[in-house]
Formats: structure tokens, C-alpha cells, sequence
């Protein structure tokens, strides 16, 4: 929301001379009036025939629905690894079976116990280096399985999904 407020430099008149009325394009989005800027996009037909499905489903306008998906995208891609980046990108343009399948992937059970042995070998004897490359790789991958999945959950969760289930499952996921 925009305020214009001036500094009163001759007594005398109104609040209303100091606080001039700007006329801007607004636009209430997640429940707060907003400025907004008109953007033309085309969209490919299959993404666009996709945001209107989705958009009937839930009742709102297409362009909402665009506004959700651009809100969405990570706001500091490149706070991320490029690999881990590369991973969520397109997260947000899947189909709700998608992002579910996505966010129920898990790590292979034995990857998981390499990881596990790995942990108790350093812990109790220390780890070769050839062991240290190793259990890095297999934290790399979880790391990446669990930010697909966490992201998933989170897409899914503001498309008004319930995701306690794999709020759960995540948590019990932990190394």
C-alpha cells in the first residue's frame, strides 16, 4: 500500500491538503490492497487450460490462481547450490499428483543405512577419507530429497491441501 504524506509548511489548512490522494492501480491480493502492475503473458495452451482446471476447482479467477504460481518460486534461488536450485525450480508448474508423488518420495533404505553406519563409524573410530567423500555424496542426495519433498508439501499446503501427514512423515525422516 502507498502513503503520501507532506510536511505542513503553512498552518491553517486541512489534513486533507496534507495527505494528497494518489490514484494507482490496486489490487487486493492475500487480504492486503496492494499497487499492482498490468502484465501481458502467453501462456502455452496446455499451462494455461491447467491454471483455469485448477481455478475452477478452487474458485478463484485464472489470474489469481498466476499470481499463486509466480508467488510461489523460491525468493533467493540463488541462496541455494545450483543443483539443489535446479531441483525446486519447476515445482510450482506440476499438477497436485505430482507435487504429492514428489513430496512422498523417501531415500533408498540402504542409502539411508550407509548414512546411519557412516554416523556411528565417525562418531565412534573417525571416517577415511575415501568414507568422508562417501557419506558427503549420500547427504548431498538427502539434502536434495528432503528440499523436493519440503517444497512439495509447501506448494501443496497453499493450494489448500492437508499436508499433516507429511509434516509427520518428514519429521520422521531425519538422519
Amino acid at each position: 500500500m502507498l502513503v503520501a504524506a507532506v510536511s505542513p509548511r503553512v498552518s491553517g489548512l486541512s489534513a486533507h491538503d496534507f495527505y494528497p490522494t494518489v490514484e494507482l492501480a490496486e489490487q487486493c491480493v492475500y487480504g492486503v490492497l496492494m499497487a499492482v502492475q498490468a502484465v501481458t503473458v502467453s501462456l502455452p495452451t496446455s499451462l494455461f487450460e491447467r491454471l483455469s482446471r485448477r481455478a475452477e476447482r478452487t474458485h478463484r479467477t485464472v489470474e489469481a490462481e498466476l499470481i499463486d504460481a509466480v508467488a510461489t518460486l523460491p525468493d533467493e534461488p540463488d541462496a541455494l547450490p545450483s543443483d539443489m536450485a535446479e531441483a525446486i525450480a519447476s515445482l510450482h508448474l506440476l499438477a497436485d499428483e505430482d507435487l504429492w508423488r514428489a513430496a512422498g518420495q523417501r531415500l533408498a533404505p540402504n542409502k539411508a543405512d550407509q548414512i546411519e553406519d557412516f554416523h556411528i563409524k565417525r562418531r565412534n573410530e573417525g571416517l577415511s577419507p575415501s568414507e568422508g567423500e562417501a557419506l558427503t555424496a549420500l547427504m548431498k542426495e538427502y539434502t536434495r530429497l528432503m528440499l523436493v519433498r519440503s517444497r512439495s508439501a509447501a506448494l501443496l499446503k497453499e493450494r489448500g491441501h492437508d499436508v499433516s501427514k507429511l509434516v509427520d512423515e518428514l519429521e520422521e525422516d531425519e538422519p
